[in-house]
């Protein structure tokens, strides 16, 4: 093992003894971000010690990381030392698919990015507890950077297994829901991207529906999506240089893209007209992202109302309920409105409810949000200093995460067309419907 490997450990677990027995600023920063952590997942064992091993790269007490205090605590670690923790603010988490078998560690594929890194445990212990992976099993880890060539596992690892496309989709979708602050942690350029399709999607809903707020009947609002994302098509086809007046066999032949090709894609993403605009796109090399299909919710569709949001960083939301929100805020008696409670203590209780949604009402309704959370919540409270706090008290971030509507790279797209056209191909012909799927769709 080499000398920086083995001394990656010693400072390792140094760092780790040194937060633990913190006391003060320290220790109450680390329970702060362990509850706000736990929150989102099973609580078990690998879950708290990889929240422990995030905080230490990316845990903040004050304007300060664990890693630059263990730094200032230690005036005698050497430069080499200095540098090599310092590095460690670039570790991150992701899903790996494992591609080579080395004699020391591995060659592995982050599946969110589709970068390959050389890693390698930086202890026998976990080498030889790791050594019966095969290639093409898929692991749970975070890692950190040791040299330019090659990085260290950092912390516990789940053992997923091989993985067949409908399961490794659902695994990417479980690693969204839980690590949505960590889905491009190694790509910022595709994290960018992502963002601004954010808000290239908000100007296009507003440039089609000449507002950001649109309420209507659920089948009617189906229609009107699906002619939404009709246009937004027609012109992902304009911007890679595809005249629609030709017939695609046509315009296939233009990009180099086979029959076999176009009928292949026809039968795995079932003729999505986004599908195959993509594969146009990625043919020319336009993008690395492509926006995935937008959908009404089957249960919404038949909902007597429902409220389209947009918005330039919480992307797009459908409520079935704006509507009732909007006329108990709008009544001079609210209480005697029928479900009226129970609807407010929906709107605070359930994270599809996000701060968005309450800052919009709080700009709407200014005066009767307030009497209205007064009366509920039965203390004083005050809509502009206490709301935020309101929020954070039941679990609502208050600055957004990357909204579903975001772009996502190509291979993520692909590989979720192709695991739900597995999973139809599975299915009895002329019974049930879409399994819904977890994932970035």
């Amino acid at each position: 093992m080499d000398v920086i490997l083995e001394r990656s450990h010693e400072l390792k677990q140094a760092l780790v003894d040194f937060v633990l027995d913190a006391e003060g600023e320290l220790a109450q920063a680390l329970e702060t971000y362990a509850a706000a952590q736990l929150r989102r997942g099973s609580g078990d064992s690998t879950q708290q010690d990889l929240i422990i091993d995030s905080f230490l790269t990316v845990g903040k007490v004050g304007e300060k990381s664990p890693l630059e205090l263990f730094i200032e605590s230690h005036p005698d670690l050497e430069g080499s030392d200095r540098n090599l923790i310092k590095s460690w603010h670039h570790s991150f988490i992701g899903l790996f698919a494992i591609t080579n078998i080395l004699p020391d560690g591995f060659e592995l594929t982050n599946w969110l990015t589709d970068k390959r890194y050389i890693v390698k445990p930086n202890n026998t212990q976990t080498l030889q507890a790791i050594s019966r992976l095969k290639v093409g099993e898929i692991l749970l880890t975070r890692i950190s950077p040791v040299t330019d060539s090659y990085w260290m596992f950092s912390g516990p690892y789940t053992m997923m297994g091989k993985l067949g496309k409908p399961k490794l989709a659902v695994a990417i979708g479980n690693f969204k829901e839980n690590y949505k602050s960590n889905l491009y942690s190694d790509a910022p350029d595709l994290l960018e991207e992502a963002w601004e399709s954010v808000a290239r999607y908000h100007q296009q809903f507003v440039d089609f529906f000449g507002t950001d707020e649109i309420t209507l009947p659920g089948y009617q609002l189906n229609k009107k999506i699906a002619q939404f994302q009709e246009l937004i098509t027609e012109k992902s086809f304009a911007a890679a240089g595809i005249d629609t007046s030709k017939s695609l066999a046509e315009v296939a032949e233009a990009a180099g893209i086979t029959d076999e090709e176009i009928k292949a894609a026809a039968q795995e993403f079932g003729a999505d007209s986004n599908a195959v605009s993509q594969m146009f796109n990625s043919k020319s090399g336009n993008s690395k992202m492509v926006m995935p299909k937008v959908d009404l919710p089957a249960e919404l569709k038949k909902a007597e109302q429902v409220t389209a949001l947009s918005d330039p960083r919480w992307g797009q939301i459908f409520l079935p309920t704006y509507s009732k929100i909007q006329a108990i805020l709008s009544a001079e008696d609210w209480q005697s409105i029928e479900g009226a409670e129970k609807l407010i203590r929906y709107y605070l209780e359930d994270k599809s409810i996000n701060a968005f949604i309450w800052h919009r009402l709080a700009q709407q309704y200014p005066t009767q949000l307030e009497r209205v959370l007064q009366k509920y919540l039965q203390r004083p409270f005050s809509l502009e200093s206490d709301l935020d706090a309101l929020l954070e008290e039941f679990n609502k971030p208050i600055e957004p995460e990357l909204p579903e509507i975001a772009s996502v790279p190509i291979h993520l797209h692909n590989l979720f067309q192709e695991a739900l056209g597995e999973v139809n191909k599975s299915k009895p012909k002329g019974k049930g419907q879409k399994k819904p799927t977890k994932g970035f769709q």
